[in-house]
């Protein structure tokens, strides 16, 4: 599993490079509280035809002992996408730090979710299928 630290992320997000930020929380999770510029997705469908299997993807949830980013991040690599790396230290080590966080959903756009494009080939209707990567939230306390 390829990972991310706090620092390199931190220093993604100040440069302002070109990678997508993915929390595979519940929008709920999301809304209380998520790392600026974070993406939220509610299937498994919806969150394949937002991401290009060649984006640089970097995926987080709650803390080192949430399991839904490795979940996800196994998800995106048997889907093919190969460039996935895993934040473990999630939301508790962001805050830890003092970093910054936002609230609240994001609004989506007129082209659809937040984050979510057109793609030749990939429908942008959003499946209600739950995602297979959300867990009970024992898991993630």
């Amino acid at each position: 599993m390829n990972l991310i630290t706090r620092d390199e992320l931190r220093t993604k997000l100040q440069r302002g490079d070109d990678f997508k930020l993915v929390m595979p929380l519940s929008r709920f999770a999301y809304g209380a509280k998520h790392i600026p510029t974070s993406l939220q997705f509610e299937s498994v469908d919806e969150t394949l035809a937002a991401l290009d299997a060649e984006d640089e993807i970097v995926v987080y949830c709650a803390g080192v002992y949430c399991a839904a980013s490795i979940y996800a991040y196994r998800l995106l690599e048997r889907a093919g996408y190969t460039r996935v790396r895993r934040y473990a230290g999630g939301i508790a080590d962001w805050e830890d730090a003092g970093y910054p966080l936002e609230r609240g959903a994001r609004e989506a756009t007129s082209e659809g979710s937040p984050g979510e494009r057109s793609r030749p080939g990939r429908s942008t209707r959003a499946s209600r299928t739950r995602l297979s990567f959300k867990r009970p939230r024992s898991l993630c306390a």
